[in-house]
């Protein structure tokens, strides 16, 4: 059976897609998207048709999204939340086509946008195949922006290149993640427009392919010079980590509690005791609420007992409900601060369009009460210093870390429970980390129930790393810091700056003298 042309560049886009997936963890091939976004964006250039670049965006993206995403069906079997195995499966396949699906109408809409401006942008002679890749750029970072805004964000671009691409990285302290995607996007552009013109023109294809060349050089030198700046090593804090290593299917159960109790007291006396100045436990380590875990909890009478400050895990009440909150107890016991999450994550912690959608959906948690989302002003102080917090699926979110960083806070400690998933997860999840810390110029403390628990420093190198699914506690050095990078202080500024070409290229399609041009030609 013959497959006709649309068919094979359908399929040839949706490898290219995997291809790029392939640059996130845990494959970490982080060469390949600096050229396999180039079918799709050949693809798009040499076709006029909208619902034929649809699919094509849709095959791309679903290859992208679906491998980045696949660790989701980890999630299966859910069988310890009394969810019957071949419905565990079901709901696991249909978060994976769903998530894979939001990722992919990313990529429908800028193929869709592009089909727009190649129809009408008007012919800038010289110009003109610069300003079609600076408009690829503003268009794909825009909807990158965009869609971190929702509730639904994991895997942009840049992600593809954490944490193994360090130099490239460091362009992040520049403009955050779009920094690297608009290069990815930019190189790939080049490279696509190269190839469309070879055959008219071999002088300006060569001439394009040089600067692709030119522009991945000279940006990779640049980060190279970044990352050669010195670490301040002043203001040590000796971090103690206990990764509890305590499975989903016990963890919010009688069973699970004990064992937290068991397993949290041994590493903190022991931590303690080794000379830590600051205990910290991963997201919900101690799945109590607060006035709970402080009249009962033989945890905290060796706080008492120690006198060394710790940061806890646990949940918090709030009205009718309840919050995933990290608590900031000195060493008398008492409650410095709160932090409670602001990004939940959809059906795990709380049911979109819950009016209508909650008759036929439940969370995917044991728990009856509601999660409420924290604010997205929130700061927390320790007894050293202004921390930088998040917790789990916050860590894609960078805004998150950049405002509690121009607020003053001095080092990063995310606490998460990644152990729903599979290995992909945690090995992604830290990839977000080393971007958070690199993109603010802070030490960054990830500490996990089941791994990969780490000790990043500001260049995004990873001092160390726990193994997955074991107990372990740690101790090491971090080092507090005050600089503000480019980044912290004006935000995603090259977002507002790519779409403001897009604006003017916007404004350019109603000159009337182009709209002559045009015709003339």
């Amino acid at each position: 059976m013959k497959i006709n042309i649309k068919t094979k560049i359908i399929l040839l886009v949706f490898i290219s897609g995997i291809f790029s997936g392939l640059g996130c963890e845990p494959h970490g091939l982080w060469i390949l998207p600096w050229f396999t976004i180039v079918p799709l964006w050949l693809a798009v250039r040499k076709n006029n048709s909208w619902q034929d670049n649809a699919i094509i965006g849709l095959a791309w993206g679903l290859g992208y999204h679906g491998l980045t995403l696949h660790w989701i069906t980890g999630i299966h079997p859910m069988t310890w939340l009394g969810i019957p195995w071949l419905y565990s499966l079901l709901i696991a396949l249909f978060c994976w086509l769903f998530i894979s699906l939001w990722g992919a109408s990313l990529v429908v809409l800028w193929c869709l946008a592009m089909t727009f401006f190649l129809q009408n942008i008007p012919r800038l002679k010289n110009l003109q195949i610069l300003s079609k890749v600076l408009m690829g750029i503003a268009l794909w970072t825009g909807l990158e922006a965009l869609y971190s805004l929702g509730p639904l964000w994991w895997s942009s671009l840049s992600l593809t290149q954490s944490p193994h691409n360090l130099y490239i990285l460091q362009l992040g302290t520049i403009s955050g993640p779009t920094t690297i995607t608009a290069l990815l996007l930019g190189i790939n552009g080049l490279i696509a427009e190269s190839i469309n013109t070879y055959s008219n023109d071999k002088k300006i294809s060569q001439l394009l392919l040089s600067l692709a060349v030119a522009s991945f050089c000279f940006f990779w030198l640049l980060g190279l010079g970044i990352y050669q700046r010195p670490l301040s090593l002043e203001k040590p804090i000796n971090i103690g980590l206990i990764q509890g290593n305590i499975s989903n299917e016990i963890k919010l159960f009688p069973a699970g509690f004990r064992k937290a109790i068991e397993s949290y007291s041994k590493g903190y006396y022991q931590l303690a005791q080794d000379g830590a100045q600051l205990v910290i436990t991963p997201e919900t380590a101690l799945p109590f609420f607060w006035d709970d875990l402080v009249v009962h909890s033989s945890f905290y009478q060796a706080i008492l007992q120690e006198k060394t400050p710790v940061l806890i895990g646990g949940f918090g009440r709030l009205g009718q409900g309840y919050t995933n909150s990290l608590f900031m107890v000195n060493s008398t016991g008492e409650l410095m601060g709160k932090y409670d999450k602001s990004k939940l994550v959809p059906l795990g912690e709380y049911v979109p369009f819950e009016n209508i959608l909650g008759k036929f959906i439940q969370r995917l948690s044991p728990l009856k009460s509601h999660l409420i989302a924290g604010s997205n002003e929130q700061f927390v102080d320790s007894p050293f210093g202004r921390m930088i917090l998040g917790i789990c699926y916050e860590s894609a979110y960078p805004e998150i870390f950049r405002k509690q960083t121009r607020a003053g806070g001095e080092y990063i400690v995310t606490a998460s429970n990644d152990a729903h998933y599979k290995a992909a997860m945690p090995a992604q999840h830290q990839g977000q980390d080393v971007m958070r810390a690199i993109e603010n110029d802070r030490w960054a403390v990830r500490i996990t129930n089941t791994g990969y628990s780490s000790i990043i420093n500001p260049r995004g190198e990873t001092k160390w790393r726990s193994a997955l699914n074991q107990y372990t506690i740690h101790r090491e050095n971090i080092y507090r810091q005050n600089s503000q990078t480019l980044y912290v202080r004006l935000g995603d500024w090259l977002t507002i700056f790519f779409l403001s070409l897009a604006g003017v290229s916007w404004l350019n399609l109603f000159n009337p003298k182009n709209k002559t041009e045009q015709k003339d030609r």
